[in-house]
């Protein structure tokens, strides 16, 4: 983190790799600083009977991040057991508003680090050449994997938005 404010390589990882990886750790590192030292009750917190609580959408960041993954390296859908752990927090709406509760902001940050870390071990089995691979992708839309991992941290850029606002409106 000593160089969060630099987009540059990271040992281990090949250029391109490396500077995708910097600007997931900056899209992280300010989310964590918006979540620091929330409580549960603030972690549960819903504007209104619509809206998604701050700890759903950190779930959510995990999530997305671990699907990305399976689709991207193993090349697969999540199976039953995977769509069990994260399918409430991949839709969040109703589901994730009954399921993802009454957790710290420490039960949080661990799976996101769990995930993250797993992140960092499968891109160093790649290379730069790896990022331009392209596949049919949304709406049988052709993307190459650097969009797919774009897109993981532009939703969490996103969602972050939401997280803000949402502190804005704490109630505790």
């Amino acid at each position: 983190m000593d160089k969060i404010y630099l987009i540059t390589d990271i040992p281990e990882y090949s250029p391109q790799i490396g500077r995708l990886l910097s600007m997931m750790n900056y899209a992280r590192f300010t989310t964590l600083q918006a979540v620091n030292s929330l409580s549960v009750d603030q972690l549960d917190f819903l504007m209104d009977p619509e809206s998604n609580s701050i700890g759903a959408l950190l779930l959510h960041f995990a999530a997305v991040e671990y699907v990305y993954q399976v689709y991207t390296f193993e090349k697969r859908e999540l199976n039953e057991e995977e769509v069990s752990r994260w399918g409430a927090a991949l839709n969040l709406g109703e589901e994730g508003r009954a399921g993802i509760r009454g957790n710290d902001l420490e039960f949080y940050l661990n799976i996101l680090n769990e995930v993250r870390n797993r992140t960092f071990e499968l891109f160093k089995t790649v290379n730069d050449d790896w990022l331009e691979q392209e596949e049919e992708f949304w709406n049988e839309k052709q993307a190459n994997h650097y969009f797919m991992w774009f897109h993981v941290f532009e939703d969490e850029i996103n969602h972050r938005g939401q997280i803000r606002i949402i502190k804005k409106r704490l109630t505790a």
